[in-house]
């Protein structure tokens, strides 16, 4: 059976780099998952979970906003950030949600920045949510 070469970056570091057999990825068309011989694309990654699966493993990691590039058995994700779900440290990303939404709900409205406080916040609720649903999952590796 066919496998993907599979890359995940962000600007600090090759998060994950393997062959896989299939990756879901957030975008803001909506999720999709790549398989072995998928179209080519290029979209938008959008703050979410990201599951790659290779053999009878699933790998789940926190994204934030990028690129996803899709060739031929390739698939190349930039990232502004990705997190594995043992890597995410659940009372601070629900710290740094609350602190996101105390700003929004403060009376000085001229200096809010609400665009980048949103997205602040979505990119929280996604690291949660990974943190949440795959509490005890084993530590991350990078495998090739």
């Amino acid at each position: 059976m066919n496998k993907i070469n599979f890359k995940i970056v962000t600007p600090e570091r090759v998060v994950y780099e393997s062959e896989i057999d299939q990756a879901t990825i957030p975008t803001v068309q909506g999720e999709i998952t790549i398989l072995p011989n998928h179209i080519s694309l290029v979209g938008v990654l959008k703050p979410g979970e990201l599951m790659i699966k290779k053999g009878k493993e699933e790998i789940a990691m926190a994204v934030s906003g990028g690129m996803i590039e899709v060739a031929k058995n390739k698939v190349i994700v930039l990232a502004d950030t990705a997190e594995h779900a043992s890597e995410i440290d659940e009372q601070r990303a629900k710290e740094a949600k609350d602190r996101a939404l105390k700003l929004m709900s403060e009376k000085n409205r001229e200096e809010v920045d609400y665009t980048g406080l949103a997205i602040q916040i979505e990119k929280e609720l996604a690291r949660l949510k990974v943190a949440r649903r795959h509490k005890g999952s084993p530590p991350f590796q990078m495998t090739s």
